[in-house]
């Protein structure tokens, strides 16, 4: 026990990380400390030196015996003494009397928690910190203590005193010198021994609010951050990149931050050695402490969260233990020899000797550390992080399993980095990409043939491991870095050290102040004697290279503050004393002066007198007309067009994805939120695109007029007060569940800012981390209802391997020259980087990028001069001096053109001159790129002097452009912008955006240190950027600085010839279905609208009222994004309604929209009973505009009408020639001329080796580090996509990103999936494709929610009131056809029994019904170019129905209506919701897709031989059928009674026959059917059967044979009537069993066709039994309740087929007057597969089937009924069908089109034959060239052909008349007729020759008989005796162009004799 008491005693102190050399100093240390208390020197003695740690090599050999008992003691917890030493109760002192002794308080009865003095004022005593202690009587709370902070330790756990040394905050007592005292007076009533490690927990850090809160943990320990690194860390940008605000942000409101406090640069930070981690931040970072991140700072960043420094008092706790040697200059500093492991001591007045702050970049090894004047240095690990990230392996060898290879050594990368030093210009700045580069290539030269050799080898067991090539040794490294050097000139000086670096430090110090490293820019310093590795550092001492790479390694906010703090504090007023004495005169204010009080009373300038006078008669006299210049139509840019299509296509396969994450279905309507940056220019800017654009109106979020009020609730400035109109915003997606909402955050490249870090740390704003707040939260992401879309032009920083946004929900803005742009011609030419880069190379004319030689020249001077200052306070200070200089010169003190530069005075005269030229006073804006508002605020002051000095005030504006602020514009320039231009007559009106400063000669002084979206106008001419700081240096700020000055200029040639003065049919453009998602929607306002002959005319749809995708106003409305001139006011309260003309174009062009516009209502609808009239594409766009309600509108209302737009237009074509050139006109022929700094021209300008702009190749992003040095570089072949895909594996977000957290890598299913990304250049118009992408989802979804229904009037109606002219003597009535020819019909009863029904009957009267005579005539609109049938009823006389027209024309003209979907409607495909999942297959009981295959066989002797069918029965379903007990076969179907009431099911089984229409047949029935139970059945070919049961996996199926593959639909309706007879046989045998009698079995089954959609009902409301008089009105009903009523009526059983309507909306009282009718029936049939056992359907037809089983059932004698009062819904659907039937050649090298002529040919030729049924060609035959039959029927009513037995289309021109040959059978009396032919198809043994004699024919009346093959045509010409009255030809026998193996057709023609 009493041998370890030493070390127990030891221990009450401090620990460390090593041990203390010996014990003995145990009585010296207790001395020093009390020694350092008296002591006023902050600075301890030497002697504290000794009481350190051994240097690290030195305790590496006692790690072993000495680490564990040095992390025994440093145990966490408050109770318990280390295991090395037995616990001792601890005897605590009793308190004096009378003392408190609560926990919490201190003995004198003052409060020390830290809840309750959070918020009182602290007095602290410099050199103190406050701190935490636990107390173990209050575990949840913290004593507020303060102590000296010499006895705190550093981040390292090192460097902290013995002792200890504190006061009490509570009563303020001071002096404790011993913890234990301490610990006592606040009782903290210990245990244990009292020891500062354990108790002392936490630092204590004030909030933003100013509160003291808790702050980052005391890092007692150290012992683990001991040795080399090893671990490679993640590279950084450059040598220079700006602070990265993720890393270690100490900003809280009260307490100076390390590295951002103005005097003291973040890079000043001591340095100490390397960390034993790899860092994962820049070196900028205020976290370093003694050149070491934070141990805090990994902590967190484990925890995804950022870390919170020490306070800022720590920033001088550093190893000073050397004293400050005084300095009284650079003969007197003595530079003593530094051992290992000592600090390194900066020297005094370094920067002032120097002229510039060395930048020390750590190397390898260990870096010393630095004490002394660490102001006038600056320490970064940059390349220490670059050496570590060099060395780790390439992912390229682990893809292609190659063995791995050695990374670069130590002394090669140290080699390469000399001579890339060496190689550098003066005035270059080295890039860390540069040096990265390097090290791949020569990483991939070393190894490449190892590479290849292992590739070609063959496969061994152990590969062999590649050599090192010619490796370098620590030996050699300091002589071939010398040998380097030697080249250089003294650029590069390498320094050899002994022992340590921090001999090779000392040196470089020693030379810096004796003035020898005056011509050196790099100091290379090398330690190669540690164990064979090697220590080293390179120091950056070029008073250029060093001024630019301290200043980048300042954060944004530390730049402000830097500058700031220059200004308040008086710095730079040594800076303006020198500029006042440049003047010759003296100072340059006098002269000012002296110029003013010259100019009083009288003009002394030319200039000055011809501007004023002109001002003068332009008030007077008004505006003049400008002749160069005029204002452009507003339009939708082609480009834009197709952005917002992509947009569409992406949204769409996001809904038609399997993860259904978006159901479109389900929406009804879109609204919308945009977010901006808190700019209050790009809120006005904002404001008015949405407002002009109209998406309002068209989204119908506003009606008839729209205010500004109404559109602000649509625009988000993302900014304090953000949050609570976005919580409305959330609410309102909550409570609207059917509403799309579009979330667009515009600009979205800024605040990327992760919330978590803001809420730590406010340092980058208060406008931070709202992006991620708001736009990230859960309510967002889990919102089925809400898209998020990001609109950007630099999207890098979105494109990180943590990224939520999916690549495939990338769209990128296509490139003129990518494939298919020619589809959208541009009338104008986009200026962007590129082309401005481009300009510099031509050297033809001046170019347009440009850098200001003797501006550079003078910034250098005076830097040298003021070392001190900033250098963006003193390029501030030079530009401004230029500009004054200049405008002085041009106003007459030419003197002054000496202090200034060329392009300076160029700029000033052209700023002066342009409005000299223009009748109307047209300037040009000069841009002034100022990002610090300090100094932005200072340039306007001082140029505003100027001005006001030389009389200028009237001639130009000087406007201050700050984002947090509007804009001020003078009045007198106010006045010139609302009456010259702009014919503005509000007199509150005022300019808010730049784009209204069109035309105004300004200087704008552009401020804010970042573009937040703010469009310039066109008459921008100067883009100074002069000012932009090194901190651009990262892609997205330098593309962002330059994308101000994108531009789109006039293409050559006059816009009349251009390429929209004809359209380009693209495939948009092309005949498309109707189908709501099959279609591609044809957006209104595209350039190429050029319509195919064959291409429906929309012209005869009519739109619902909510719909208007037909013709669009803000398709030709969206005009060009700032073209758009906001020039007239908001109106106040007067709001109207704006003609949509939102943006194209983000660039120029304000006065675009200028122009008067008859303004706009909402879509107007037009009623399906009244159609409107057809629109007219137009010759320019071929837009098709709606028709609009103009409203007149004065000019006071339309602020942006041209005074004389109407009369300039013509002008500007021919202006006169002597007339001066406006400067506008200029400017919209050639982008503005941009000024650059020399750093940053050099930059955009240089390539790097892939052919690529060497700025590209810079770090994509503030908010981002690459993943890895091994990297390919950008090509220039790449696309943006592969761009993306480039960034998204080679950049990682930094932890204050907010995707850092978002996703591990790699993982798929992070991605969020209603998110995308659209990334275009700055200016192109991206906020016109995103509003007009707004507009046609908002047409889409409506069109999800409509359909487009056939609308036809019924064909060949008798109407009674018509006259004829045919002289019938009032018999007679009109026939009409939509041909508009006339049927004369003579009507053989005047008054008919059927007009005795009721109007409101129910059902039909059997007994009445009987007694109606059948209607032959065909009325379904369909068949309108079907022939004629006529009856003995009609006797015709008939003039010409119309040529006959082309098959594929006939659907093309078929008039259709838009209809809006109901409740009840029947569904495709694509639709799902909750009601229906079950139905479509998601029933809990079964699963998914479960279904069997069951057969089915019966016999039927006409396809002579058994027909095995076969049915897939979901599981679901199986209770709708019969199965045998044993075995489980399928028996029947089952079928409901007769006498069945139930109002819950529908009894008739439906069937639909189905083909190529898997994804639009109209299938879904649930809605239809009102969730009734009901059978329904598919029927479908076999080759189709797994493509349908893919898409319908929950419906029966009925698959048919495989010899009906190529079959029409004359097979389906055969085999499904006669499986369906088949079927009632069984049921009937099997329920008989029951005793259930056979005729009470069910017979009706429901034929439909799949493209039925709807039904409706007509209520009739009548006055009496006769009375012409009612009303009637429609509405739509459910199948269910069609069906019920239907299956009610009495005597059901009676009717063989009952049928309905097909909806008009042209039907009138005529058409519901009588509610049932006997005539044919189409589409949607009940059948009594009873009563028509024994009339089939012929199975071999394609066409008019239904038709001729109509007039089969007809003669039959059994009854048609048609419901006039129900009405079926037709949906155009443009696939599958018949017109899946293709006919082509079989011959491989004939044209795929086949003529109709070609269908037939004579036997035994060599005509080509085609592949398709011989049926088929047959039918398309007769329908096209019967005439060739029958040339005497041709337009013959009178004499119709005779067909017997069958129906058939013989076109429109010949008419039939139908006979049944059958016995019994109802047939016209034909006496009266005499036939003009006789078609006999298929006969059968019913017709015989005295058949035939019955009727009478013609002479020269022609015969074709049809049969199976040649013999049974020669068989039936006998049998029928024909050749007695006919007479045949040999080449008059014809045959179907089909092969043998086809089965053809043959048929014979003869005339009669």
């Amino acid at each position: 026990m009493n041998q370890r008491t030493p070390s127990c005693r030891l221990k009450m102190g401090n620990s460390y990380a090593g041990q203390l050399k010996s014990t003995r100093f145990e009585e010296v240390l207790h001395s020093s400390i009390e020694a350092s208390l008296r002591s006023n020197s902050l600075v301890p003695r030497p002697v504290f030196s000794q009481l350190y740690l051994e240097a690290e090599q030195q305790l590496s050999a006692l790690e072993g015996s000495s680490r564990i008992d040095n992390e025994e003691e440093e145990e966490e917890g408050e109770g318990g003494l280390e295991p090395s030493c037995p616990p001792n109760p601890y005897q605590t002192h009793l308190p004096p009397e009378g003392c408190c002794t609560v926990d919490g308080f201190c003995q004198a009865g003052k409060d020390l928690r830290l809840v309750s003095i959070s918020n009182e004022p602290i007095d602290v005593p410099a050199g103190f910190l406050l701190v935490g202690a636990k107390a173990p009587g209050l575990p949840d709370h913290l004593l507020v203590c303060a102590v000296d902070k010499r006895f705190l330790p550093d981040d390292s756990g090192h460097n902290a005193l013995l002792g200890f040394s504190g006061n009490c905050v509570g009563c303020g007592k001071k002096g404790f010198c011993y913890f234990t005292e301490f610990s006592n007076h606040i009782n903290l009533k210990l245990t244990t021994q009292p020891k500062k490690q354990k108790h002392l927990k936490y630092y204590l850090v004030r909030n933003a609010q100013g509160a003291l809160t808790k702050g980052p943990l005391i890092c007692w320990k150290g012992s683990e951050f001991r040795g080399r690194p090893t671990t490679a860390g993640l590279c950084s940008s450059s040598l220079f990149p700006p602070l990265d605000i993720s890393g270690p942000l100490a900003a809280f409101s009260g307490d100076p931050t390390p590295g951002t406090s103005p005097s003291i640069p973040t890079g000043a930070q001591p340095a100490g050695p390397a960390s034993g981690h790899p860092p994962l931040t820049i070196a900028t970072s205020p976290a370093v402490f003694n050149g070491k991140d934070s141990p805090k700072h990994q902590q967190l960043v484990k925890n995804k969260l950022l870390a919170v420094t020490r306070p800022s008092a720590l920033e001088n706790a550093v190893m000073s233990c050397v004293p400050q040697a005084s300095l009284a200059g650079p003969a007197s500093v003595t530079f003593p020899v530094v051992a290992s492991g000592e600090p390194v001591s900066v020297p005094d007045n370094l920067l002032k000797i120097c002229k510039a702050k060395p930048v020390i970049f750590k190397g390898h090894g260990n870096f010393p550390y630095l004490c002394g004047n660490l102001n006038d240095v600056v320490v970064s690990p940059l390349l220490h992080t670059c050496y570590q990230s060099s060395q780790s392996l390439s992912r390229l060898h682990e893809q292609y399993g190659a063995p791995t290879p050695q990374p670069i050594s130590e002394e090669m990368q140290l080699l390469l980095t000399v001579y890339y030093l060496v190689q550098l210009a003066a005035d270059q700045v080295p890039l860390m990409e540069d040096l990265e580069q390097i090290f791949l290539r020569s990483w991939r030269e070393s190894y490449l043939m190892e590479i290849r050799q292992y590739q070609q080898a063959a496969p061994q067991p152990f590969p062999p491991t590649p050599s090192a090539v010619a490796p370098v040794s620590s030996a050699q490294l300091p002589w071939l870095a010398g040998l380097a050097a030697s080249s250089c000139n003294d650029s590069v000086h390498v320094i050899e050290c002994a022992y340590s670096l921090a001999e090779g430090l000392s040196e470089m110090f020693r030379l810096l102040i004796e003035g020898k490293l005056a011509k050196t820019n790099y100091v290379v310093i090398i330690c190669a004697c540690r164990n064979s590795a090697i220590d080293s550092c390179i120091a950056v001492t070029g008073k250029h290279q060093a001024r630019i790479l301290s200043e980048s390694l300042l954060s944004p906010a530390e730049y402000q503050k830097e500058v700031t703090y220059e200004l308040v504090t008086g710095r730079v007023d040594s800076l303006g004393a020198f500029f006042s004495t440049l003047c010759p005169e003296g100072d340059i204010d006098i002269l000012l002066d002296k110029f003013h009080q010259e100019s009083q009373g009288h003009i002394s300038s030319s200039l000055t007198a011809a501007s004023v006078t002109k001002s003068a008669s332009l008030d007077v006299g008004g505006a003049p007309a400008c002749t160069s210049y005029s204002l452009e139509p507003p339009h939708i840019r082609p480009f834009q067009l197709a952005v917002a299509q992509k947009l569409l296509s992406h949204v769409c396969s996001i809904a038609d994805s399997s993860t259904q994450n978006l159901d479109l279905g389900s929406f009804e309507k879109v609204d919308f939120l945009i977010c901006i940056p808190p700019s209050e220019v790009t809120y006005q800017q904002m404001l008015f695109h949405v407002w002009h654009s109209g998406v309002l109106l068209e989204l119908g979020l506003e009606k008839e007029c729209v205010s500004k009020q109404q559109v602000e609730q649509h625009v988000l400035k993302l900014d304090a007060n953000a949050q609570t109109k976005f919580k409305s915003f959330l609410q309102n997606s909550f409570q609207n569940p059917h509403t799309l909402f579009i979330l667009i955050h515009d600009h979205a490249h800024w605040d990327l800012v992760s919330s978590a870090v803001h809420n730590l740390c406010s340092q980058s704003g208060p406008s931070a981390g709202w992006v991620d707040r708001l736009l990230n939260c859960r309510e967002v992401k889990e919102a089925p209802n809400i898209v998020t879309l990001h609109v950007t032009s630099f999207p890098y920083a979105l494109q990180t391997q943590h990224t939520l946004i999916s690549p495939y929900n990338e769209i990128h803005w296509p490139a003129s020259h990518s494939d298919g742009m020619d589809l959208y011609p541009e009338s104008k030419k986009y200026f962007g980087l590129s082309e401005f880069i481009e300009s510099t190379l031509s050297g033809h004319s001046l170019p347009l990028l440009r850098y200001d030689s003797s501006f550079e020249a003078m910034v250098t001077a005076l830097g040298k001069r003021f070392p001190h200052l900033h250098s963006a306070v003193i390029r501030t200070f030079v530009l401004v001096q230029h500009y004054a200089a200049a405008m002085m010169a041009v106003s007459g003190l030419s003197q002054m053109k000496s202090y200034t530069s060329v392009e300076t005075l160029e700029i000033t005269q052209n700023l002066l001159n342009a409005p000299k030229q223009c009748p109307c006073g047209h300037g040009l804006m000069v841009l002034l790129r100022v990002p610090c508002s300090p100094l932005a605020a200072l340039a306007y002051e001082r140029l505003a002097h100027v001005r006001a000095r030389l009389a200028l005030e009237q001639h130009f504006e000087i406007i201050l452009g700050n984002p947090s602020s509007g804009l001020t514009v003078g009045k007198h320039f106010v006045k010139q912008l609302k009456q010259m231009w702009q014919n503005i007559e509000d007199a509150e009106w005022r300019p808010q955006t730049y784009l209204e400063l069109e035309g105004l000669p300004c200087i704008l002084i552009f401020s804010g240190m970042d573009p937040h979206g703010e469009s310039l106008p066109r008459s921008l001419r100067y883009c100074d950027l002069r000012l932009i700081n090194s901190s651009c240096l990262v892609r997205t700020a330098l593309e962002q600085e330059l994308g101000l000055a994108a531009y789109f200029v006039s293409s050559e040639g006059s816009p009349e010839k251009g390429p929209r003065s004809e359209g380009v049919e693209s495939d948009a453009e092309k005949l498309s279905g109707t189908d709501n998602e099959d279609e591609e929607l044809v957006t209104e306002g595209c350039p190429s609208e050029k319509r195919s002959p064959v291409k429906r005319e929309r012209s005869c749809s009519h739109d619902s009222a909510s719909s208007g995708l037909s013709s669009k106003a803000s398709g030709s409305a969206l005009g060009d994004e700032t073209s758009a001139q906001p020039g007239g006011p908001w109106q106040g309260e007067r709001a109207w309604s704006p003609q949509p003309c939102g943006p194209s174009e983000e660039g120029r062009a304000p006065g675009d929209k200028q122009r008067l516009r008859a303004s706009q209502g909402p879509p107007s609808g037009v009623s399906r009973h009244s159609p409107g009239p057809a629109p007219q594409p137009d010759s320019g766009l071929k837009t098709s505009q709606r028709d609009v309600q103009v409203q007149t509108t004065s000019s006071s209302q339309l602020s942006f009408l041209g005074s004389s737009s109407s009369s300039a237009a013509p002008a500007a074509s021919t202006p006169a020639p002597q007339a001066p050139r406006c400067s506008m006109a200029k400017a919209c022929r050639q982008p503005p001329v941009v000024f650059l700094p020399k750093l940053v021209y050099d930059m955009v300008t240089a390539t790097d080796s892939g052919g690529l702009p060497k700025a590209t190749s810079l770090l994509p992003s503030h908010s981002v580090m690459w993943a890895s040095s091994f990297r390919p570089p950008l090509s220039k072949t790449m696309t943006s996509t592969e761009q993306s895909l480039y960034y998204r594996q080679w950049t990682v977000p930094r932890p204050s990103h907010m995707d850092y957290g978002s996703r591990a890598e790699g993982r798929v299913d992070g991605f969020h999936p209603r998110r995308l990304l659209l990334s275009g250049p700055p200016q192109i118009g991206k906020t016109g494709a995103y509003l007009q992408f707004l507009s046609i989802l908002s047409r889409m979804l409506v069109r999800l929610t409509e359909v487009d229904v056939y609308d036809e009037e019924e064909i060949n109606i008798i109407r009674p009131g018509d006259s004829c002219s045919a002289g019938c003597c009032g018999h007679c009535v009109m026939l009409h056809t939509r041909s508009t020819e006339l049927l004369q019909i003579h009507d053989l009863q005047e008054e008919p029994d059927w007009r005795y029904l009721q109007l409101g009957d129910p059902w039909p009267d059997l007994e009445l019904f009987k007694k109606l005579p059948f209607d032959y005539i065909i009325h379904d609109p369909k068949y309108e170019d079907a022939s004629l049938i006529c009856s003995h009823h009609q006797s015709v006389k008939v003039e010409d129905r119309g040529a006959p027209r082309r098959p594929e024309d006939l659907y093309v003209r078929r008039h259709t209506a838009r209809m809006r979907l109901s409740k009840y409607a029947a569904y495709n495909t694509y639709h799902h919701c909750e009601q229906c999942r079950q139905y479509l297959g998601f029933h809990p009981c079964y699963q998914l897709y479960e279904s069997t295959l069951h057969a089915f066989a019966f016999s039927y002797s006409m396809l002579g031989e058994e027909v095995q069918l076969h049915f897939i029965i979901p599981k679901s379903k199986e209770h709708h059928f019969v199965f045998s007990q044993t075995g489980g076969q399928l028996e029947s179907m089952r079928l409901p009674l007769v006498t069945d009431k139930s109002q819950e099911y529908i009894k008739s089984p439906t069937f639909t026959p189905t083909t190529g229409r898997h994804e639009h047949g109209l299938f879904n029935l649930y809605h239809a059917m009102d969730g009734a139970s009901h059978l329904h059945v598919l029927v479908v070919k076999e080759y189709e059967m797994p493509v349908y049961k893919k898409y319908w996996p929950n419906h029966i199926m009925l698959v048919l044979p495989s010899v009906f593959n190529s079959a029409g639909v004359g097979a389906a309706h055969f085999l499904i009537k006669e499986l369906s007879y088949h079927n009632l046989e069984l049921e009937r045998t099997r329920q008989e069993e029951l005793g259930i009698k056979p005729q009470d079995i069910w017979p009706f089954i429901v034929i439909s066709d799949d493209s039925c959609v709807m039904w409706n009902v007509v209520d009739v409301d009548g006055g009496g039994e006769r009375s012409r008089e009612f009303s009637w009105s429609e509405r739509n009903v459910s199948l269910k309740y069609i069906m019920q009523h239907i299956e009610a009526a009495p005597n059901i059983t009676h009717y063989a087929l009952i049928g309905m309507r097909k909806w008009s909306s042209k039907t009138g009282s005529r058409e519901v007057h009588e509610p049932f009718s006997r005539c044919h029936v189409h589409d949607f049939i009940i059948l009594n597969v009873d009563l028509t056992q024994n009339v089939q359907y012929n199975q071999n037809r394609f066409l008019c089937d239904d038709v001729d089983f109509n007039l089969r059932v007809h003669s039959a004698g059994l009854l048609l009924c048609r419901f006039n009062r129900f009405s079926v819904m037709k949906k155009q659907i443009v696939v599958g069908g018949h017109r899946s039937f293709h006919i082509t050649s079989k011959a491989p090298d004939c044209p795929a089109a086949v003529a109709p002529a070609q269908y037939v040919c004579a036997p035994d030729s060599k005509h080509a034959l085609l592949a398709a049924p011989a049926q088929l060609l047959l039918e398309k035959f007769l329908q096209q060239h019967s005439r060739r039959f029958f040339p005497l029927s041709l337009q013959n009513r009178g004499h119709p052909v005779l067909s017997v037995d069958c129906y058939l289309n013989l076109g429109p021109q010949i008419s039939v008349c139908y006979v049944s040959s059958r016995p019994h059978s109802l047939n016209i009396s034909c006496s009266d007729f005499r036939f003009s032919g006789l078609l006999l198809y298929l006969c059968d043994s019913f017709v015989g020759a005295s058949f035939l004699k019955k009727f009478h024919f013609l002479k020269g009346a022609t015969l074709c008989v049809i049969c199976q093959d040649r013999n049974s045509l020669r068989q039936t010409v006998v049998r029928l005796e024909l050749e007695d009255q006919w007479q045949f030809r040999l080449r008059d026998e014809f045959q179907t162009a089909n092969a043998k193996e086809d089965r053809p057709l043959f048929f014979l023609t003869g005339r009669h004799i």
